[in-house]
């Protein structure tokens, strides 16, 4: 309701035709009475406003009652200033608020022309009974007219409601005051009515009015007699009114009526103040969005540029090539600028020049990397043996964030500017759920064989529920077994157990990257065991049809080159969703990976710690336990824990399945290391039974959770302009910076890394993931919403700032070289290309300048748009042109 341009105020916006329908109910004698006999009359101001709705004036009782307030207090202020000369003709009704309050004979009102008329009218005799009716011979004011009327001018006065009806009040009663009120009034009237005499008057009247007092223009003009009775023993009533006013207390609903008044201006102003609010964010989501669409238009423009740029210098090269003098150099078969640089910096830093790098063994550069030998700068400890000295010198390349994080974390409250963790790979939207079902009474047991030392391997009952759980999830066509379940405090001890009893020391897993780098340490500490990588990029190659995807080729080419360094390849790990990718792998392509291994006669170890937690229905993740038949079921083994899809990242809980008993015995052995204690085995057991908490409450939940968190990441990412993976599992996105780094080096990545760090925002950087292409980064998203929106404006902070940087040196050196493309993908929202300047790239070969068109091509809808019909028909001269050209060739 839009209560602007109205005085909504009671008793205020009353009309001239309303008022004097409310003084002829007001002055009547029998209301006087019973307003003047008792101390609360709120009641005969409802009966009051109940007549004034049947006559079409739809007024409450407290409008009523404040109405006659204030027109009591307009003539007192004019009658105790003197401010109303001639009798008080300013206003049009202090005669008869005169007549009534000093108990002289009231004035009747009627309209003619327009104008109000007054005339004086007697008073009919007083009703002794106690409950008075209002009907249309009882009304104080008679229809008829003086001779001499005096006229009165009418203001014109603003009305919601000017409706009213001829027809006479119906009969209303009225309830008097207390029995001892009564018997007062009844005395006073008694003894006045004994001293008073009583006349008759007739007064003519020369037009006919209605029972309120109007005029009415249809009906015919007559003569009436109305004769009224003056109120005898007023003065004495009027006295004991004035007594019982002056001891009465202000009454309360005058500040309760200011209180609400207030509360509704200020309620009209907050309104007002939300509007605009509203209005102004929507000019400034306009504003962005106008802004997005125009940076759109400018990355659509600059791609066209490079396309064209890039056609034109193979143009050039061709018509080099063609006269025998071309100048393009190729760059050397088998090198990999970017490997080389990651292998030069995990040396620890003896560093080497680049010539050396080229003519050093592939597998002397494996041993360096994996042994780190001799790091510089690094001191032996007496105290220590090798082992132990390498594992005090151990850390992965997150570890310095890590420790920044834990000494500067982030609090609302106590810490808004400390460190927010996008680094670590937890789900933080589900404590709540969780929190609430771990506390309920069937988790908290405490039986004597919880307290004792259990089998290894895990208490019975557990085993049994996890293979009923990885059963009914993991969609196995039969039941598995418990004696394959194998419970550990975490997959990382997992891993760890694993590579030591499949693994001797110096043997080496086959691991394709980018890959969570948490795994190099679990099987390098303990068993000495090195990782083969298997290098992924982005770039859509071959039998590819996404970035970074992981084909059997790929995997053939790293293993036949490790056996030719004369490294002894055991096993294969594959993660499944793919941590950072978030790729889920299909049943084909599980089942080339698994036969590959067979092949070759390597164990599969299949981590499918996020297999829960694929929130979009679109997206169908597979088990390899869901598999028909497994090509070598003794050398594959699954791991899977409630680490990440139960959002209990604190809580150490692994488990196996495997159907060798060599390898679960082995590993069970190890367990005594890797325990799970007997309370939590219960309490994981209970959550893992109970199904349908699982299904209709938390999955629910949390899918719904992981996916508006995901989405809002990622809109930021579109608004920045930033390429990313569009995946639907983890909880993590893979995001492309390499157009933020200048020269494309793992060192500028680490700058880049450390500068997101002091801005306070942890995120991990492609050198974690042993990630081939400087430049990629991982974001958790599974956080949140205010965190996320903080983490984000720091985010978009550092980049505005290096951005503006790289655009200020690019004008001092105009023609350096930038890295080569962005990734070669169907799959980011956004595309931004940044190849090297044309005018810089002269000594590009033909096969490169070729496969740099292709993935510009590939990457955008440019051909799409921009078919030959379409220019033909936009520019014909030109399209005529080029087809005589075409022609002549």
């Amino acid at each position: 309701m839009d209560f602007r341009g109205k005085k909504y105020e009671r008793g205020s916006n009353w009309s001239d035709p309303e008022v004097v329908e409310l003084l002829q109910l007001w002055a009547d004698e029998s209301v006087q009475i019973e307003l003047e006999s008792c101390l609360r009359n709120q009641h005969v101001f409802n009966r009051i406003a109940e007549v004034l709705r049947e006559k079409g004036i739809h007024r409450t009782g407290d409008q009523c009652r404040e109405k006659i307030k204030k027109m009591k207090l307009e003539y007192r202020r004019i009658k105790d200033n003197s401010k109303a000369p001639r009798g008080g003709r300013t206003w049009k009704f202090y005669e008869v608020m005169d007549r009534v309050l000093t108990s002289r004979p009231a004035l009747a009102y009627g309209s003619l022309s327009g104008s109000m008329m007054a005339q004086q009218v007697l008073q009919g005799s007083m009703v002794e009974s106690y409950h008075h009716q209002f009907a249309s011979s009882a009304l104080p004011f008679g229809h008829s007219q003086h001779p001499e009327l005096m006229e009165i001018k009418c203001e014109e006065v603003n009305s919601d409601d000017h409706s009213l009806t001829p027809e006479p009040p119906q009969a209303m009663s009225y309830q008097q005051g207390s029995p001892e009120e009564q018997e007062m009034e009844r005395a006073f009237l008694e003894r006045a009515q004994n001293d008073s005499p009583i006349s008759r008057v007739e007064i003519p009247i020369e037009t006919s009015v209605s029972p309120s007092g109007f005029s009415e223009p249809n009906m015919p003009n007559s003569s009436r007699i109305q004769n009224v009775v003056p109120r005898p023993g007023f003065s004495a009533l009027h006295r004991l009114r004035k007594k019982r006013k002056g001891q009465r207390m202000r009454d309360p609903l005058d500040d309760l009526l200011l209180k609400t008044l207030t509360s509704q201006r200020a309620m009209e102003e907050r309104f007002l103040q939300m509007e605009e609010r509203r209005f102004q964010r929507d000019l400034d989501a306009e504003e962005r969005r106008m802004q997005l669409e125009q940076r759109r238009f400018e990355l659509e423009r600059e791609h066209e540029f490079r396309m064209f740029n890039v056609f034109a210098q193979m143009l050039s090269i061709l018509k080099q090539s063609h006269s025998g003098s071309s100048s393009s150099v190729a760059m050397p078969q088998g090198l990999d600028f970017s490997q080389a640089l990651s292998e030069i910096e995990g040396m620890g830093g003896r560093g080497g020049s680049l010539q050396e790098m080229r003519v050093r063994p592939l597998a002397k550069r494996r041993v360096d990397m994996h042994s780190f030998c001799n790091p510089s700068g690094f001191q032996r400890s007496p105290y220590l043996s090798a082992r132990g000295n390498f594992a005090s010198i151990f850390q992965g390349s997150t570890e310095e964030g890590y420790k920044a994080y834990h000494a500067d974390k982030y609090d609302e409250e106590k810490n808004p500017n400390g460190i927010i963790n996008f680094g670590t790979s937890e789900n933080k939207l589900c404590f709540d759920l969780m929190s609430k079902r771990l506390t309920q009474a069937d988790m908290n047991v405490m039986d004597p064989a919880l307290l004792q030392y259990p089998d290894w391997k895990g208490h019975l009952f557990l085993r049994e529920e996890v293979a009923r759980f990885l059963t009914y999830y993991c969609k196995a066509p039969a039941p598995l077994k418990a004696e394959n379940v194998i419970v550990l405090n975490g997959c990382g001890s997992l891993f760890s157990a694993l590579a030591t009893v499949i693994c001797d020391p110096g043997e080496a897993v086959l691991i394709a990257t980018p890959f969570y780098g948490g795994i190099t340490q679990s099987v390098f500490l303990y068993g000495n065991v090195k990782l083969v990588y298997v290098y992924l990029d982005s770039k859509i190659t071959g039998t590819s049809t996404r970035p970074f995807q992981l084909t059997v080729e790929k995997l053939e080419k790293a293993l036949q080159d490790a056996r030719a360094e004369g490294i002894t390849v055991r096993a294969l790990i594959l993660l499944n969703p793919q941590n950072p990718l978030g790729d889920i792998y299909s049943l084909s392509e599980l089942r080339d990976y698994l036969e590959f291994a067979k092949r070759h006669e390597l164990h599969v170890i299949v981590d499918e710690i996020y297999m829960l937690s694929v929130f979009d229905e679109s997206a169908t993740f597979h088990s390899v336990l869901g598999m028909d038949r497994l090509p070598d079921p003794q050398r594959t083994h699954v791991m899977w824990g409630i680490t990440k899809d139960f959002a209990v990242s604190g809580i150490r809980f692994g488990t196996l399945y495997t159907e060798n008993q060599d390898v679960a015995n082995a590993v069970a052995s190890l367990c005594y290391f890797h325990g799970v204690c007997g309370p939590v085995q219960h309490k994981v057991a209970q959550l893992l039974r109970d199904r349908d908490w699982i299904n209709q409450v938390y999955l629910k939940a949390n899918h719904a959770r992981l996916k508006a968190a995901h989405t809002y990441v990622t809109d930021e990412l579109k608004t920045l302009g930033v390429p990313f993976l569009n995946r639907n599992a983890g909880f993590f996105v893979w995001i492309d910076f390499r157009k933020y780094l200048k020269t494309g080096t793992f060192e500028e990545e680490l700058l880049l890394w450390k500068r997101f760090l002091d801005n306070k925002v942890l995120l991990s950087c492609g050198k974690a993931f042993e990630c081939s292409e400087p430049g990629w980064f991982r974001i958790i998203f599974a956080d949140k919403t205010h965190r996320l929106q903080l983490g984000m404006q720091r985010i978009r902070k550092v980049l505005e700032e290096r951005e503006q940087e790289i655009l200020a040196e690019e004008k001092e050196q105009p023609c350096q070289s930038d890295q080569d493309g962005k990734a070669d993908s169907t799959d980011e929202v956004i595309f931004v290309s940044r190849h090297q300047d044309p005018t810089c790239a002269s000594s590009s070969s033909l096969g490169d300048l070729i496969g740099l068109l292709q993935q510009q091509m590939r990457s955008s809808d440019w051909l799409q748009k921009n078919t030959a019909e379409q220019f033909a028909q936009e520019k014909p001269e030109i399209y005529d042109v080029f087809s005589k050209l075409v022609g002549k060739q």
